[in-house]
């Protein structure tokens, strides 16, 4: 299956429609054990600069976002495959070129936060390379999200 991955922005109609998809699913797989709403600040996509949609035939399938967080790391964002496209492949492909992009940008290293709850996620990520890290920045005092991080150069 021949997939198209696009890069754009955060201001992309299909990028937005997809995050949109993804507040969603996770508000039906971990919302009834995680008050959600702490966590719209950090997902704000005015400062995404570097997004990918992913496309099959025309119709936006997945999406994910890059976003600086310093002069060395990179935040990986907003990363969501719909539910009938997953376990594919596609979510893999789609973070190794995000990956690529922050190497092209000088990033040295990506890091991401996600949830214990997210197992396959967490599994994606592990098998990209990702590592558990202690939680950074505004998720240090959030015990129920789960921090990575991956040396990209």
């Amino acid at each position: 299956m021949a997939m198209d991955y696009v890069r754009t922005d955060g201001k992309n109609e299909d990028f937005i429609e997809n995050c949109r998809l993804l507040d969603m699913d996770l508000d039906r797989r971990v919302g009834r054990q995680i008050k959600r709403e702490k966590y719209q600040k950090f997902n704000q996509l005015d400062e995404i600069r570097e997004a990918i949609v992913v496309y099959d035939h025309g119709r936006a399938v997945g999406g994910g976002a890059i976003r600086r967080y310093d002069d060395e790391n990179v935040e990986l964002k907003r990363v969501f495959v719909q539910n009938e496209y997953q376990g594919q492949g596609i979510g893999s492909r789609l973070v190794s070129l995000l990956i690529e992009w922050a190497a092209q940008l000088g990033y040295r290293r990506m890091i991401l936060e996600t949830g214990e709850l997210l197992a396959e996620s967490c599994a994606v990520y592990k098998k990209l390379g990702f590592e558990v890290i202690p939680n950074y920045g505004p998720y240090a005092d959030m015990p129920e999200s789960l921090c990575m991080a991956k040396t990209i150069q």
